[in-house]
């Protein structure tokens, strides 16, 4: 079992998750149930299932984990670039925040990587 708060990777999708949650704070209250809530499920998910599987007792697992929240990292990128193209999100902090979310997928792509080599 790892201490998953100790892995870089979940800090940045900790922090990406932070951001997201602050950039949609002053989203239309139409958004609450639709755009905001896909943002932030989206992101969310990614530490989430980092913690989870590093909760897990096996390689095997943590890698299946990772993949989760690899696969929520990608569902994260268009319900931004919609807010983006909805005006909700600025193109500067769209440029961030997509940034943000690619460093992550790197870091997991590199970390599932890793995992499936060491077996």
């Amino acid at each position: 079992m790892k201490d998953f708060k100790e892995l870089k990777v979940w800090q940045k999708s900790h922090q990406l998750t932070l951001d997201i949650y602050k950039e949609t704070i002053p989203f239309p209250r139409e958004e609450i149930y639709g755009l905001t809530r896909q943002l932030r499920n989206a992101a969310s998910s990614i530490p989430a299932n980092i913690a989870e599987g590093c909760g897990r007792g096996s390689e095997a697992e943590l890698a299946r984990f990772f993949q989760i929240a690899l696969g929520s990292a990608s569902e994260l990128e268009y319900p931004l670039l919609l807010a983006r193209d909805l005006g909700l999100i600025s193109e500067e902090r769209f440029e961030i925040l997509s940034k943000e979310v690619i460093q992550v997928k790197r870091m997991l792509t590199a970390f599932i990587k890793k995992l499936r080599t060491d077996r």
